[in-house]
């Protein structure tokens, strides 16, 4: 027989890929995990994770056991929310990753509104370039610009919305307004840069006109806004950052239109708490009405 707790070392390890991240997510030494994930190994007489490259990758029988282990976590995780009485209590804490636009200006004008209706829930709001992971429990909800394929998860589609090709006025008057796709290849563009790109869905240019290169790019869509406002180019943006915003023009507004998807991931081990329920309602309505509005 196992220690039942050296389970949570290999679960931990197995999400995060390395030793030393997980020694510092379980709060002990790299050593003591590395000789607890032998041990374990031993007891089940099974090689549990091949050394690739300096990542701990699970092999055939690692993958076997972790389907186990997150059943047993998550049988754990809801007999003590049973236990405490937590299933059915507005308090607690709360992770949930979003992207930077919708966390800006969808859900945080909404944040003292909620605090006040629900001051026991601490809500921690992660908006680091590339969505936290609910399925490897590095969040306990996402708001990601695509459905998972895997996982035990909940998904759910919050809402759809559309962004457009956009410059400020001074702009337009200095360099002139682009007529056609083709013309964008003459105009100075704004735009992620492509190695931080954290989701396929935000490689707009190319989808817009194929060769199409930012000049001036950040990983952040906030910067982005900035710089085009301030004259520094042509940018593709949501129109829920741009609507009631006269600085901004919308260009080529019958040929380019870019659509997407806002997508609600739940880890399903607590779907069903009463806060993570809070939470999800105030994400639903939010973006109906931030994202349903007819202008938009």
């Amino acid at each position: 027989m196992f220690d039942w707790d050296d389970l949570r070392i290999f679960l931990t390890v197995a999400r995060m890929r390395r030793i030393a991240p997980a020694a510092r997510a379980l709060g002990m030494d790299a050593t003591t995990i590395a000789r607890r994930l032998v041990r374990l190994a031993e007891a089940l007489d099974a090689q549990l994770f091949e050394q690739v490259a300096g990542e701990r990758i699970l092999t055939e029988r690692g993958a076997a056991l972790l389907a186990h282990a997150e059943s047993i976590e998550g049988a754990a995780l809801s007999a003590l929310a049973d236990v405490k009485g937590e299933r059915h209590s507005l308090n607690g804490h709360v992770r949930l990753s979003v992207a930077e636009g919708f966390g800006t200006w969808i859900l945080a004008p909404a944040l003292p509104q909620f605090h006040a209706q629900h001051p026991g829930i601490r809500l921690d709001l992660v908006t680091a370039s590339g969505f936290l992971n609910p399925s490897k429990r590095e969040a306990d909800m996402a708001v990601m610009l695509a459905r998972p394929q895997r996982g035990h998860l909940t998904v759910q589609r919050l809402a759809d919305y559309r962004l457009h090709l956009y410059a400020s006025p001074d702009y337009i008057r200095r360099h002139g307004e682009p007529r056609s796709r083709t013309d964008l290849h003459r105009h100075a563009l704004i735009g992620y840069v492509p190695e931080f790109l954290f989701s396929p869905e935000l490689d707009y240019l190319d989808e817009v006109q194929a060769g199409l290169q930012a000049t001036l790019r950040s990983s952040s869509i906030g910067i982005q806004r900035r710089l085009v406002l301030g004259g520094g180019g042509v940018g593709v943006l949501p129109d829920f950052m741009t609507s009631n915003e006269p600085r901004l023009v919308r260009l080529l507004p019958d040929d380019v239109e870019i659509s997407r998807s806002f997508w609600l991931v739940t880890h399903s081990d607590v779907a069903k708490l009463a806060r993570i329920k809070a939470v999800s309602d105030l994400l639903r309505r939010r973006s109906e009405e931030a994202l349903n509005a007819p202008d938009l």
